[in-house]
């Protein structure tokens, strides 16, 4: 390659790194919905940069020379910046072969998995990711609870309801979704549910509506409360609910078969729940 090849083929002028960085899916939280595939990566990764809903047991596939970041947010938790994890990911990429950036859930779905997609392909890093099993779908299936049912609608909508991540981003349209959507599926929604539920309400939904709180779905300590929507903020307060929790509301819900549930899974986190 000559020189002219080599400055099109990287026109920032940015050394160009040698690694390769997965954005990998851990699932949410059972170890037994990991893909192969990224089971396979794990065993075989230089570096892994982790966050804080990936169990231990995940963490233990990786090899006794593997480098280990932790990257963990939570509320109510030190977080690292987003920037801070951008930046340790191009680092990693110019010192090793592989890097695994594992995020709990699927890193396209309310996970920066796109942010950080794009951040490597600016400074010329490589990178790939794999799907993982989102909280939203099996979060609800741990407690019986289909998020589709040809009875319930032909609709869901998977929306996020901490709307503090950017406070730059318009904010969620409850009352429109109210009308728009059979289902929802609420990431992140227990900190805003009272206003959510009113939203929701005000936006034509009756508050008979039935909806659950599914929280740390599919691992140990999982509890979840199923009631309608109307009650389900004064409930899941008296009862104490924390996150990480789904909120799902709609016609489905009432469609719930507890016989198919798993056992959650006995699983340690990097910070405790």
């Amino acid at each position: 390659m000559t020189a002219t090849d080599a400055a099109m083929a990287n026109p920032s002028g940015l050394e160009i790194p040698l690694g390769k960085v997965y954005l990998v899916g851990a699932g949410p939280g059972d170890p037994e919905l990991l893909t192969l595939k990224a089971h396979r990566l794990l065993q075989q990764c230089d570096a892994l940069v982790y966050d804080s809903l990936v169990p231990q047991q995940l963490l233990d596939l990786v090899g006794e020379g593997c480098e280990l970041h932790f990257v963990g947010k939570r509320r109510g938790h030190h977080s690292v910046p987003q920037p801070s994890t951008n930046a340790v990911l191009v680092e990693l990429a110019r010192r090793h072969e592989c890097i695994v950036r594992l995020k709990g859930g699927d890193p396209f779905l309310f996970g920066r998995g796109g942010e950080e997609a794009a951040h490597l392909a600016r400074h010329g890093v490589k990178a790939e990711v794999v799907p993982g099993v989102t909280a939203g779908i099996a979060a609800p299936a741990y407690v019986g609870i289909p998020v589709t049912h040809r009875k319930a609608g032909s609709s869901v909508t998977f929306v996020t309801g901490h709307e503090e991540i950017d406070k730059a981003r318009p904010g969620v349209d409850w009352r429109g979704l109210a009308q728009s959507s059979d289902g929802l599926v609420i990431y992140m929604g227990l900190h805003n549910l009272r206003r959510i539920a009113e939203e929701l309400v005000a936006g034509g939904l009756s508050g008979a509506t039935p909806a659950a709180v599914i929280q740390q779905g599919t691992v140990k300590g999982q509890r979840h409360l199923v009631c309608a929507l109307g009650e389900l903020a004064d409930r899941a307060e008296a009862e104490a609910f924390a996150s990480p929790s789904i909120v799902v509301v709609g016609q489905m819900v009432a469609e719930r078969v507890e016989g198919v549930a798993p056992e959650p899974a006995d699983v340690e986190m990097p910070i405790p729940f």
